[in-house]
């Protein structure tokens, strides 16, 4: 393996003149939420940053503090009307506006943003154009317009290594997973051991997604492409969670990889405006009538459409636990919970059903576990605060993350049907008691809480970004 790639801060690179940085991520939140944490830092720093996507996306975003509004700007690129207005909803612009079997029509659209993507390129004239693994465009413009380009990657290392497919590398035939089983284990090509890998049923959900819409058609990510065409690779990662998978990539790719740190939400946890936030104020009323480290926090993001079935099962292995919980259940399901749920568990458990400030209710010392899908975003934050995790994955990329977790033994995946992905009541309520409060799994607890010291050094995130920033200028120069 080579050696880790690391830039030590000098003089000279603090000198620099303030860099420009143009970021056009995926339309997904988890992908624009870490641009926009990174367009902050280098706001603070003293950079520019210009973050690209469409208004809807770009309306979510929470308001940037007024002393770095001079050095971000967000910029909106609404999608054609033109391209597949009969298939999108109106007014869709994200993955959280659509049904999965739309995607297809999302990524056309996204795609067609290529001439837009252009002009403000164009005009902006950026150091560095940060994309992601949807936009395998991006580096061929960057090209042509002498801009340098990264692909940063809100998801870790691993998720690279994993999907694509190392031709070049490695021969078509070798590349070639064809068969299920290619998916199960490790890709074959990495040279160290690790049981990451996927389970039947998601296999399943991967080959036949090929088939999202009616005409059999699929959105075309083009993995190679993306990860071979930048100039280097950006990471929300750290070499506590993989070292390993970090060096791998900068010598399967012969480029530089710069982990850039977990980007912790601690600007959320300090703010003074979110301390007098009234829907704050009453979730850390319940919160402290709890016991410390007793409370399981239960959240499955924006993007996770829990079926029916998954709802009743997840929510009576909650009760079924018998421990208390603070459920932030996403608008549209709460009319789905098994009736009387609500009022059986209403002295141990919260049903949160609006917004919820995630990173200051894990930072509460009621809070000592996490329910949740695996999220790269909420896995973060939950590292941070060195929560136990309860694992229930339901894309491909989380059920990733939770294969690695168990690897270290700081969480517990609920187990499932290989075959289906279902999942029962009884299974929920033992992983639950297991992580929480069971003997066997206080080696799990204690895994956890030692992650997190290390996860939520601030020194530790500040070199990352010194280091990412120097990189920035390191490779400008050359």
């Amino acid at each position: 393996m080579g050696e880790p790639v690391s830039v030590s801060v000098s003089s000279t690179a603090k000198t620099n003149k303030p860099l420009h940085v143009v970021m056009f991520p995926w339309l997904a939140m988890g992908h624009v939420y870490p641009c926009f944490e990174v367009s902050k830092i280098l706001a603070q720093k003293g950079h520019y940053a210009t973050l690209v996507s469409t208004p809807k996306i770009i309306d979510r975003l929470p308001k940037l503090p007024q002393t770095l509004s001079p050095f971000v700007k967000l910029t909106k690129l609404p999608l054609s009307p033109h391209i597949d207005q009969n298939h999108l909803p109106q007014d869709a612009d994200s993955t959280m506006d659509i049904p999965s079997n739309k995607l297809y029509y999302l990524k056309s659209a996204y795609d067609a943003l290529q001439q837009p993507m252009a002009q403000v390129l164009k005009t902006s004239n950026p150091d560095w154009v940060f994309y992601d693994f949807a936009a395998s465009w991006i580096p061929q413009l960057a090209k042509t317009l002498h801009i340098h380009c990264a692909y940063f990657s809100p998801c870790p290392a691993w998720s690279i290594c994993f999907f694509d497919t190392p031709k070049q590398q490695i021969g078509d035939a070798a590349a070639n997973r064809t068969n299920s089983e290619d998916y199960y284990g490790p890709p074959k090509w990495v040279p160290f051991p690790t049981n990451i890998g996927l389970r039947p049923y998601e296999v399943r959900k991967l080959l036949e997604d090929v088939k999202v819409n009616e005409t059999g058609a699929s959105p075309v990510f083009n993995l190679n492409e993306a990860n071979s065409g930048c100039d280097m690779f950006v990471i929300r990662s750290s070499r506590d969670l993989e070292q390993e998978w970090l060096d791998y990539l900068a010598e399967f790719y012969h480029k530089p990889v710069v982990p850039v740190g977990l980007l912790p939400p601690m600007q959320v946890i300090d703010s003074e405006e979110e301390d007098n936030n009234p829907d704050w104020l009453q979730i850390k009323a319940w919160l402290e009538t709890q016991k410390g480290s007793s409370v399981v926090y239960v959240a499955f993001g924006s993007e996770v459409k829990l079926s029916q079935e998954n709802l009743n099962e997840l929510a009576l292995g909650i009760e079924l636990s018998g421990l208390p919980f603070f459920w932030v259940l996403r608008k549209g399901s709460v009319e789905l919970l098994p009736d009387g749920f609500e009022d059986r568990t209403k002295d141990s458990g919260v049903v949160w059903k609006t917004w919820a400030p995630q990173p200051k209710i894990l930072a509460h010392a009621s809070v000592g576990g996490c329910l949740t899908h695996c999220g790269s975003g909420s896995m973060i934050e939950n590292l941070y605060f060195g929560h136990v995790l309860v694992m229930l994955p339901f894309l491909l990329d989380q059920a990733l993350y939770s294969r690695v977790m168990e690897e270290k033994k700081v969480g517990i995946e609920i187990p499932r049907n290989q075959q289906d992905g279902s999942f029962t009541r009884s299974s929920v309520a033992k992983a639950l008691r297991l992580a929480m409060v069971d003997e066997e799994g206080s080696a799990y607890r204690n895994n956890a809480k030692e992650m997190g010291k290390r996860f939520s050094n601030k020194d530790l995130h500040k070199q990352y970004i010194e280091d990412f920033i120097v990189s920035l200028h390191k490779h400008k120069s050359t």
